[in-house]
């Protein structure tokens, strides 16, 4: 028995909740620092805020995906899940900015770090089964176009959500001077309309979105069985799981560590480090302009979604013509050389086309890695598998958490553009790691 191919809007229906969820997880990456930063987070310490996101994403993904995989429900395996993600996505979405009413019980920071903690654990919850879903339905010729849908869509949702506080500010009016402590309504509006966004995308998905049975499943569990006589039964076969990783899935680790690694720097320094170096301001000024330049950032990171967004339609004729793996090694490099560029911009206007080198490799970030992994799974756990290939994704966060803000202090001299060259330079070594990585699925081969 084979899998049925699926039209074009069918793909787009079935990934469509990932417009919603990249549009709340653009609006926490944009903006997420420059909220803590009102709250009274230094900018060396905004890492350590930050590393309770990937830390939780460590624990849940796999668990999530372990569930998913023995989850049968009226509304499906994947879908249940992804549902539940949206709806706790959606209220930190709407706590986190709101973080002062909570003042008479703690810190507003430490309400802020929380709920940006169950944000990143929710939008988790809701993305791993996302990724094994176009595992799950797709054939394998088809992979490679579900992913590259799953980015556009990311791509629209990230343009939507990076921009809506520039154009809440600057189009509509809506005010975006804050006072000690009190984040701008443009902001806070935002983050609202995200929440809306993300569950009703959500909703769009669940509902039009038919996964196989459990009978069907099975039948093309055999095309696999060599690899899956058993099911396992235990949540703790999850480390047994861990040490059978196919080989494909090992030599993509290092290639996502690095890759992941420079993204977090990315998201992390990239307001008080354009403010600093660009803008010229103080790293204690969280004035008027510091708050222009966050929506800025969110400009910024619009332009690198909306040219991700773009890139992805081309994703599967360039990865058949030279190859997933050389695709991916190419796209590396335009945005590791689009982070070291920024260093170099004469002003802001000039970020944007760092920007299209970012939203190259951020394209093929999304999609790549995932095409080239799904091949070499059994089927009968795929939803496992895709939440242990998260390990790889949140360590180098973590250690980025960990270690970025002492070094922007000690290191960079309290200056943040450095954590963007180096966040640069490990996407450069990404792409030169990816070349080795044996794509089980892949017929191209292009010797360099």
């Amino acid at each position: 028995m084979e899998k049925r191919k699926l039209s074009f809007w069918d793909i787009w229906n079935m990934s469509f909740g990932f417009l919603g969820i990249q549009m709340g997880f653009a609006l926490q990456n944009a903006n997420a620092s420059r909220i803590l930063q009102i709250f009274g987070a230094d900018v060396h310490e905004l890492s350590w805020f930050w590393v309770v996101a990937p830390l939780t994403g460590l624990i849940v993904q796999p668990i999530i995906g372990y569930y998913s995989d023995r989850t049968w429900t009226k509304l499906g395996r994947r879908r249940p899940y992804f549902l539940v993600g949206a709806l706790f996505a959606a209220a930190g979405l709407i706590l986190m900015p709101n973080a002062g009413m909570f003042t008479q019980f703690m810190p507003a920071l430490w309400v802020g770090a929380g709920m940006l903690m169950i944000m990143d654990a929710s939008f988790n919850v809701a993305m791993e089964p996302f990724r094994a879903l176009v595992a799950d339905i797709l054939p394998s010729d088809q992979r490679t176009l579900g992913f590259s849908v799953q980015t556009i869509l990311i791509g629209i949702g990230a343009v939507i959500g990076s921009w809506l506080p520039y154009v809440l500010a600057n189009w509509f009016g809506v005010a975006n001077e804050t006072v000690t402590g009190e984040v701008p309504l443009n902001l806070l509006l935002s983050f609202i309309i995200g929440a809306v966004v993300l569950v009703a995308s959500i909703v769009v998905t669940v509902f039009t979105t038919k996964e196989y049975t459990p009978e069907e499943m099975e039948l093309f569990n055999k095309v696999q069985e060599e690899e899956t006589v058993e099911e396992e039964s235990s949540l703790l076969d999850i480390f047994s799981d861990f040490k059978k990783m196919p080989l494909t899935m090992k030599q993509l680790s290092s290639v996502q560590f690095f890759s992941w690694f420079g993204l977090f720097g990315m998201w992390v320094f990239s307001t008080p480090a354009i403010a600093h170096h660009i803008y010229g301001l103080s790293l204690d000024d969280h004035g008027t302009t510091y708050q222009n330049a966050g929506d800025w950032v969110g400009i910024l990171f619009g332009v690198y979604n909306a040219v991700s967004a773009v890139y992805a339609f081309f994703l599967p004729a360039i990865a058949k013509k030279i190859g997933r793996k050389m695709t991916h090694a190419v796209s590396l490099i335009f945005g590791g050389l689009g982070l070291i560029s920024i260093y170099f911009m004469p002003n802001e206007n000039w970020l944007i086309f760092s920007m299209f080198g970012i939203g190259i490799a951020w394209a093929s970030i999304l999609a790549m890695p995932y095409a080239i992994l799904a091949g070499s799974i059994p089927t009968k756990k795929m939803g496992v598998y895709m939440g242990i290939f998260n390990f790889f994704i949140v360590l180098p966060q973590i250690l980025n958490a960990v270690i970025g803000g002492p070094m922007v202090k000690y290191l960079y001299g309290g200056n943040p553009i450095y954590a963007l060259v180096v966040s640069g330079v490990s996407l450069l070594i990404a792409a030169a790691l990816v070349i080795k990585v044996k794509d089980v699925d892949d017929t191209v081969t292009v010797e360099i």
